[in-house]
């Protein structure tokens, strides 16, 4: 379904939800989202990339449409540029590195379920499709981002990624290019919020958070989340850089990052470990304990002189049977 409305079916809701270019928007507050999100939602995507160098020189550096095309091409590359058959000059950065981070998670996991799957944070949906290939039950992409949303959907339905690949400035080229992801019914990409997902209790076998924890408005509310839609028994992967910013997440919600005032002295990764079981921490989640811990790097293109290096925390957790 490309367009559609989801209506709920409980006689005192009947809540409402678009369907648009084949992505569900499930939001708590959905007029907001909208109005904050006017782009993304009408933006065009039949432009010719002429059409659109030309545009793009109009509305300048630092613009919506600026901003926009920057973040697809960072997140672009990493997700599927060592796909690109083109891809034949070595680069600094080396794309796929979300892909090699799930890969990381995905063998420290104790072990397999059969079950439906959530991918948290989708972003562009390679680590989603990479689930769905080893998965035959459903695989749930979810993001809040309905632009990258976007290109997952289209991928999905088309078989190839198009996406602008920034070179300098303002100068982009577009990418186009078949990828090896193929007849996947299980698979689809929601517009839902990670801190408050529109899914029943216990319902997931495996759940990802990859790098979404330090994005996210409530990064507490996040991992409530995350650990009750899980079932019993069953395991999550959660890595995060812990790059905070205060335009992504309020400062009094980040896990450290700052007052090294404290006993954890700011270290956001004491401040984690701590909100699992065993944790000191007086929020702490009891349902969620930490089966093994690694540290795994995470590289972004910014343009062709300019790229990003992390050092990803990942904690492999599995919820207590039972609870």
């Amino acid at each position: 379904m490309i367009e559609g409305i989801l209506l709920c079916s409980n006689p005192q809701c009947q809540s409402e939800y678009p369907i648009i270019d084949g992505i569900p928007l499930i939001i708590i507050d959905l007029r907001a989202y909208v109005s904050q999100n006017i782009l993304p939602v009408l933006g065009r995507q039949d432009l010719t990339d002429t059409m659109e160098s030309l545009l793009g020189d109009c509305f300048g550096p630092g613009s919506a449409f600026d901003s926009q095309r920057q973040h697809l091409s960072t997140y672009a590359f990493d997700h599927y540029g060592d796909l690109d058959p083109e891809q034949t000059i070595h680069p600094p950065i080396e794309p796929g590195s979300i892909a090699r981070l799930l890969e990381q998670g995905l063998r420290s996991l104790p072990r397999k379920d059969h079950g439906p799957v959530i991918d948290i944070g989708c972003a562009l949906g390679r680590t989603s499709f990479e689930l769905a290939q080893q998965n035959d039950d459903i695989v749930l992409g979810v993001d809040l981002n309905f632009n990258m949303l976007k290109v997952a959907a289209s991928t999905l339905r088309t078989g190839h990624i198009t996406y602008p690949k920034r070179r300098v400035g303002i100068s982009f080229d577009r990418k186009t290019f078949q990828l090896p992801f193929r007849n996947m019914p299980n698979l689809d990409f929601w517009v839902c919020d990670a801190t408050a997902l529109p899914f029943t209790d216990e319902l997931f076998v495996l759940a990802t958070s990859l790098n979404v924890l330090d994005c996210v408005n409530s990064p507490y509310d996040h991992l409530k989340e995350f650990a009750r839609v899980l079932t019993p028994g069953s395991s999550g992967i959660i890595a995060t850089p812990y790059d905070w910013s205060a335009n992504a997440t309020p400062v009094g919600s980040w896990l450290g990052g700052h007052s090294q005032r404290s006993p954890h002295k700011g270290d956001s990764d004491a401040v984690l470990r701590s909100l699992l079981a065993g944790g000191n921490h007086p929020k702490a989640l009891s349902e969620l304990a930490v089966i093994s811990e690694h540290e795994i790097p995470w590289n972004l293109r910014l343009h062709d002189r300019s790229h990003m290096k992390y050092l990803v925390q990942m904690l492999i957790v599995q919820k207590h049977a039972g609870i």
